[in-house]
């Protein structure tokens, strides 16, 4: 039995650390800042001033974000090809964001892809046009009196809606006192926060300032990606591109990805690879199988980027009082990071005011959201590592090509390769579906098949469906 006074010992430590969490938690008259308006920054205002109206907790957001989407070009771009993939255009809308007509340029149909021995056109399997080609910002430079509206800036006023302040102030420091976040700008005056939200990205400075700080963030790993706009006229980017996406795998060194989205009178050309630089941008742009499909009237506006894409999430994307989302900390591997921003996102809103601020809270409750699409880039990876093994031999892009090109002929076929690719291009499923369909007897089967068939052209063999 323990003596009185170890009794209120160990009372006067418990009584110490529920003071402790109960100061790390967010109440009425909190003061949260949210660092960049881009997707994530908006998701998790929205959804951080929902879940405090719903338990009756008045707090205050503010979003910096230095942009305009009211304008085209650079004070209102944000990097981005452009692309909200089918399962979250059906997740906004069970949250009740329905994208309006006047952010999506175009619905897109299908995925036509471009090998340099033939092309076949992927079909959406819902039938309908739920895949999204908009822009980011507000169009691009030349873009004139543009009639769309901004993807962010959608989401933005949807967060300004629920309450969030949007300053376009600029942030020069940042650091801590009395152990509380602050933010310092640039005319020196300085604003403290209970909570800190990190949605810049990767391509902002803000990063840098986290780097000297006690919680000891790390940057994550980054490559680039290369986004030029080309004009055309409306009807001509129609004819030729349709509503469809156009994507490329040509055994050109250096490069993983490539794709031309069509939107209005603009083509938006992005691209992945190694090292990217002019001379990869060029032969690219030259390839036949490039030319027969691009719009031969097109020229390219003054609005291109070189933007960084994150490559590989931070250690630990929180701390007591902070907490890093979309780029900022973990995204998707290549492929919707809009579906990144909006889950890691939501779960940080959660998180903050449903359990607390805290480092310890953040790390039982958001991480593991974080961990999951962690372990699924591990298995994207591997994926996006077989595009290289396709790239070097001609004989595996002709199987792969007839493969598809005979389920889509065929719609009574099972859509084995069909399905894979609309998955790996369109970011609609995780990769570890993804990889668990290639493991599918019938699709294993289905590839044999072909690529027997495709050895004795001439020869008509059986096929499984």
């Amino acid at each position: 039995m323990k003596h009185s006074s170890e009794l209120s010992v160990l009372d006067s430590f418990a009584s110490l650390a529920n003071e402790e969490e109960a100061e790390l938690s967010l109440s009425n008259g909190s003061r949260v800042a949210v660092v960049g308006g881009g997707p994530a920054g908006s998701f998790f205002s929205f959804f951080l001033l929902k879940m405090a109206a719903a338990v009756d907790l008045q707090i205050e957001v503010d979003i910096y974000d230095p942009r305009s989407f009211a304008h085209c070009g650079p004070a209102g771009c944000n990097h981005c090809g452009g692309i909200v993939s089918e399962s979250l255009v059906q997740i906004l809308a069970t949250e009740g964001i329905n994208l309006p007509e006047s952010v999506v340029q175009r619905g897109i149909e299908s995925y036509l892809v471009h090998m340099d021995v033939g092309s076949v056109a992927i079909q959406n399997q819902a039938g309908e046009q739920r895949i999204a080609a908009l822009y980011r910002g507000n169009g691009p430079r030349e873009g004139g009196e543009s009639r769309w509206e901004s993807f962010d800036g959608y989401l933005q006023a949807l967060a300004k809606k629920k309450g969030a302040r949007v300053l376009h102030q600029l942030i020069t420091n940042i650091h801590w006192r009395k152990g509380y976040p602050c933010l310092q700008f640039a005319d020196q005056k300085e604003a403290r926060y209970d909570l800190i939200a990190v949605a810049s990205g990767v391509n902002s400075n803000f990063l840098r300032l986290l780097e000297d700080m006690p919680a000891g963030f790390e940057p994550p790993r980054t490559t680039r990606a290369y986004v030029c706009e080309f004009k055309s006229t409306e009807a001509e980017i129609l004819r030729i591109l349709g509503n469809s996406v156009h994507v490329y795998l040509l055994p050109i060194p250096r490069l993983e990805f490539a794709a031309i989205i069509p939107k209005g009178e603009f083509a938006t050309v992005v691209m992945l690879g190694d090292d990217l630089d002019q001379e990869l941008v060029h032969t690219f742009l030259n390839d036949p199988a490039v030319g027969a499909s691009f719009p031969s009237n097109a020229v390219p506006c003054v609005c291109s980027c070189s933007p960084l894409i994150n490559m590989g999430a931070r250690k630990r994307p929180y701390a007591d009082r902070m907490v890093l989302v979309g780029d900022s900390g973990v995204t998707r591997l290549y492929k919707d990071g809009i579906g990144a921003a909006f889950r890691t996102a939501k779960a940080a809103a959660s998180t903050a005011v449903f359990q607390g601020i805290s480092e310890q809270t953040f790390r039982k409750n958001f991480w593991p959201a974080c961990q999951t699409i962690t372990k699924d880039n591990a298995i994207g990876r591997f994926m996006f590592g077989t595009t290289g093994i396709l790239k070097r031999f001609r004989f595996l892009r002709c199987v792969i090509l007839r493969m598809a090109a005979r389920e889509q002929a065929h719609t009574s076929r099972k859509p084995h390769m069909s399905s894979l690719l609309w998955n790996m291009f369109t970011g609609s499923a995780p990769y570890t579906e993804i990889f668990v369909g290639a493991l599918h007897p019938g699709f294993i089967g289905n590839l044999t098949l072909n690529f027997v068939a495709n050895m004795w052209p001439g020869k008509k063999r059986k096929e499984v469906s």
